[in-house]
């Protein structure tokens, strides 16, 4: 007897194995058609793989993250299909899914590949989804799979297979196609409707330089052309909020290669913006208890043995610093929490003094693969917006709900709406991943998920997602166009305290072991600033915008009135600016909605003989007659209103 309980608690039975697609069918036919993998246990399963133990069963389908991912990975099979038809004599490496869509990395062994053959190859994926040739899972031993590639002559293959043993190996087949995979895959091709070829890079073969260089094909599928081309609109208009695209349009910032890779240059606006958000962060921290600190951006190497970080994180640091003290060796601060363990230590602390809340802007530095860096979201110098709260085991729940509702309230202010609180686990079959004993791994992973049900935040679980320090309450945020990013994040933190040996004098005059939690709301200025562009698509909210006024004279012969409207605005501290050129009143009109800012004002002879002006609203049009005075109120009114708790 097979017993497969279901995500609502009900239990089915069953006299032998069962596949997840039999159960789906037995429940639904139209479910059935659109179930494309299972999760047994836990694990991500192929609906068709039999299950012949008791279990726990969820079925996926093209909506759920998981269901999505095991498309995507059997579409990249059946590109590489497709490919080894067009192109006799390719060389396959590996095909993984990503977050949208798929890639195989391919050595097209000097044949020519180019953005002419994407049609050919978008077809041939098409007219071989529509055989609905089921994917065949086969447990190969090695000296068969070995064969089978030598006789295929596929060196990457055979490369990826000399870290495999026997037990470890599966094939997958459809078709005439078969490929070294561990899966899993939908049933059967035909449920691939619609394909595109997306784009083509170079990758190095396993991220190593020394090695030759691939073609990596990038691909998406859906079931219906229609979400093709839902998502090719959506691309469009990703491509017209990309804040790489506005930042240099609206003079944010800028990368030199002579500065160096991935170490952004902030122009004055972008200043200006990334100002405005730290000091808005700086003020609501300063509420609610935190003490500023500043800490250097060098370490002693040795900082970060005791932490933990240089056995885990070494790779992706820069080199260490040599001094010409024998011995003596830094690292440029890839993290700023050891640093701030020191300024605990500094003195004494009592229970009195806790929760200790220190928060510090630190930049931080980490050597990231020239192929990863993009724009401010991948960089090799960041500012965290770090702060780790020291408390008594007892006030973890307490201090995690306040940094909940700080994330929450820049949400709102900063209208990001559509978010889930992603509750990152240890991985329980890789305990190596992780420094600490399990009891303490254990609360800290009880607290977060409680605080989180407290909050009413609606959550996800992800198994092995946690720090290896400790649990996270990671913000999961969809911006305006749909895109998922992580945002926000808290971890509770009972191993660096035992590291660096922490302590405090407790009420009973003992020594006590602090928790420390680690928070960022923001997690770093550089990827917040282009999440926020984009979110935006460069129209700032109004507290925020470095130009929140453009004052716009019909002629030359009203700029000294202009001069004066610049004058009581600055009185009223809002920030803006006049367009002096000799232009058309229509093209400074255009201009000033091009750079997005959100109010104008027109000063002709009636303005200036009234003593008013004539505000445009951005994308709106005007906004009549009125008082200078008014107008002001009325933007600092609005302010008021946006920020409101």
């Amino acid at each position: 007897m097979v017993n497969i309980t279901l995500p609502d608690g009900s239990v089915k039975s069953y006299e032998d194995k069962v596949t997840a697609l039999q159960v789906a069918t037995e429940i639904s036919e139209g479910l059935a058609r659109n179930v494309l993998a299972a999760e047994v246990n836990g694990e991500i399963w192929d609906a068709t793989r039999e299950i012949a133990t008791d279990a726990s069963l969820k079925l996926l389908t093209f909506d759920a993250d998981a269901g999505k991912s095991t498309m995507w990975h059997s579409s990249a099979h059946l590109l590489a299909e497709a490919l080894e038809s067009l192109f006799p004599g390719v060389k396959l490496a590996i095909g993984p899914p990503i977050e949208n869509g798929f890639y195989y990395d391919v050595d097209f062994m000097g044949q020519e590949f180019t953005d002419n053959d994407f049609k050919k190859v978008e077809e041939k994926m098409i007219e071989l989804a529509r055989l609905k040739s089921p994917f065949k899972r086969i447990e190969i031993s090695k000296a068969d799979a070995v064969k089978y590639f030598q006789e295929k002559d596929d060196p990457y293959k055979l490369e990826l297979l000399e870290g495999l043993e026997d037990g470890q190996i599966t094939f997958y087949k459809q078709g005439g196609f078969t490929d070294l995979c561990r899966g899993p895959h939908i049933p059967h091709t035909g449920f691939i409707k619609a394909a595109k070829v997306m784009s083509i890079a170079g990758a190095y073969w396993r991220g190593d330089e020394k090695n030759k260089q691939l073609t990596r094909v990038y691909g998406i599928t859906f079931l219906k052309n229609k979400d093709l081309t839902a998502h090719l609109a959506l691309l469009e208009e990703a491509k017209k909020r990309d804040h790489r695209k506005l930042g240099k349009e609206l003079g944010l910032f800028h990368f030199s290669p002579t500065v160096g890779m991935g170490l952004p240059l902030w122009l004055p606006k972008g200043a200006d913006l990334r100002g405005r958000l730290e000091n808005f962060l700086k003020e609501e921290q300063r509420k609610t208890g935190y003490l500023p600190v500043i800490t250097p951006h060098i370490g002693n190497k040795k900082l970060y043995e005791t932490s933990g970080h240089w056995a885990k994180y070494g790779d992706d640091a820069f080199k260490p610093i040599e001094t010409p003290q024998e011995g003596e060796v830094y690292l440029l601060k890839p993290m700023n929490c050891p640093h701030h363990c020191e300024i605990y230590k500094a003195v004494p602390r009592s229970y009195r003094d806790l929760p200790l809340r220190l928060a510090e802007f630190g930049t931080v530095y980490r050597y990231e693969q020239s192929g990863e860096l993009h724009g401010l979201t991948r960089v090799r110098g960041f500012t965290q917006d770090d702060a780790h709260i020291f408390c008594a085991p007892e006030d973890v729940k307490e201090e995690v709900g306040k940094v909940i509702d700080l994330v929450l309230y820049i949400f709102k202010v900063l209208k990001f709406e559509d978010f889930v609180a992603q509750v990152s686990l240890r991985d329980p079959g890789n305990p190596d991943k992780y420094i600490g004993d399990d009891e303490n791994w254990d609360a800290a992973e009880k607290a977060i998920q409680e605080i989180a049900d407290e909050k009413g935040l609606k959550t996800i679980i992800e198994l092995g997602e946690a720090a290896f320090y400790g649990p996270k309450l990671d913000f999961m945020v969809r911006d305006a166009i749909g895109r998922k990013w992580q945002l926000g994040t808290v971890q509770i933190d009972y191993n660096l305290p035992e590291r660096f040996e922490l302590e405090y004098k407790g009420s009973d005059n003992e020594s006590h072991r602090p928790v420390m939690i680690h928070r960022a709301p923001f997690g770093s200025m550089e990827r917040f600033c282009a999440i926020l562009i984009e979110h935006c698509a460069g129209k700032f909210p109004l507290w925020l915008t470095p130009e929140q006024v453009k004052i716009l004279p019909i002629s030359d012969r009203f700029n000294s009135y202009a001069k004066e409207v610049l004058e009581l605005l600055n009185n009223y501290d809002i920030r803006a600016s006049i367009d002096e050129r000799s232009e058309k009143i229509g093209r400074k009109i255009r201009d000033a909605e091009l750079e997005r800012v959100p109010y104008m004002i027109i000063v002709g002879e009636k303005e200036a003989e009234s003593g008013e002006v004539s505000p445009r609203k951005q994308g709106e049009g005007d906004m009549g007659s009125m008082k200078i005075e008014t107008f002001a109120e009325f933007i600092q009114e609005e302010i008021k209103e946006l920020l409101a708790n």
